[in-house]
Order: C-alpha cells, then sequence, then structure tokens
C-alpha cells in the first residue's frame, strides 16, 4: 500500500469491543506539495451485503424493521429502521453471506441472487465496504417466519409492502436508511418491478 503521499503510519488500538477502533496518525503530503501530520479514527466492522427482494407479479418488496440504538440516540425517535435485509461478511463471500441473511432475517431462501453494485458506507471514518444485490422471491421461497437469529439477540419485524409504498416511505421519511434508499431506487430507475 506504498504511495507517495502517505508515510510514517502509526496505529493506536482505542477499542476493541464489538468491532475494532484504531486511530492513526499518519504524514500527508499536500495538492501543494507541503506534509502535514494528520490523524484519524477508523471504525473496522467488517465489510457486509444487502439485498433487495422483489416480487414483479406482486409488485411488493420485502423490507426488515428492528431497533437501531446509534439512531435513537441520534433522534430518530423511536430507533426502529425499516431497512433492505443486510449483514456482515464474517468469513463468508458476499453471495453467500447474503443468502443466509436473507432465509435468517426474511424467511425466504433465496438461489438466485443478483450483485448490482459496491460501495462504502462511510468512508471517513468507517471501512466497511457493502455489496449490493437484488433477487425476486416468491411465496414458495418462504421457508420459515425469519425474524432473526435469536442467539444473536436479532428481533426483527419482516415486511412485505408495495413497492410503491416503499418509493413514498422514502419521501415521507420512514425509510432513511441509505443501503435501503440506495438499492429500492436501483429497482426503480431499473424497472424491476
Amino acid at each position: 500500500m506504498a504511495n507517495d503521499y502517505l508515510k510514517n503510519i502509526r496505529k493506536k488500538l482505542l477499542s476493541d469491543n464489538w468491532y475494532t477502533l484504531n486511530k492513526f496518525t499518519y504524514d500527508f503530503k499536500l495538492n501543494s506539495g507541503k506534509w502535514i501530520e494528520q490523524q484519524r479514527e477508523c471504525y473496522d466492522r467488517g465489510n457486509g451485503a444487502a439485498i433487495l427482494l422483489y416480487n414483479k407479479d406482486k409488485g411488493t418488496v420485502v423490507l426488515t424493521k428492528q431497533f437501531r440504538m446509534p439512531t435513537y440516540i441520534n433522534g430518530n425517535n423511536d430507533g426502529f429502521m425499516v431497512e433492505a435485509c443486510a449483514g456482515l461478511l464474517d468469513d463468508d463471500n458476499p453471495e453467500d453471506c447474503i443468502r443466509k441473511e436473507a432465509e435468517e432475517e426474511t424467511g425466504y431462501r433465496i438461489s438466485e441472487v443478483t450483485k448490482v453494485l459496491e460501495a462504502y458506507s462511510s468512508p471517513g471514518s468507517v471501512t466497511e465496504i457493502l455489496h449490493f444485490f437484488v433477487a425476486e422471491y416468491s411465496a414458495e421461497m418462504k421457508v420459515s417466519e425469519g425474524g432473526g437469529v435469536e442467539s444473536e439477540t436479532e428481533d426483527i419485524e419482516v415486511l412485505e409492502l408495495p413497492f410503491s409504498d416503499a418509493l413514498k416511505m422514502i419521501v415521507s421519511g420512514e425509510i432513511v436508511d441509505m443501503k435501503t434508499i440506495i438499492l429500492i431506487q436501483y429497482a426503480q430507475i431499473n424497472k424491476l418491478l
């Protein structure tokens, strides 16, 4: 990772409780050629994957609803978020991860997934790359109620909504999760429904 605008990188572990928070101090070369010292905290929670399940015939999507403490402390009234199904990769590849997450969270066993993009979620402070997928679902694919993994203390509500309602929920502010907005807009732009 050597380059001509970065040198003397020092790393200090600040927290290794839930995920890893490090403080990096380094010398950075500005466009002017001047070298300055900078410090940044970087949160490493691993990479993740998200998926929008959609049904063309019914004109519906499957989303989830769960409590998110960071949003609650930042002003999200009750802390609950309507989101696309998602999870951390852990040791899985993105496709295997999102199939597993879809079944755990929504109860749908999806075999065919289509990767549509990957992007950094918050590059100023978080290392995570998120892999975005879409997949068609049908009633025959429902193998459980979903709701998440009890051992991970997940308590997820599964929502099947008309796609038109999901679009309205972005405008009304009921959906404020970035990955979900991206996937819903991808579906709209690409006329998946």
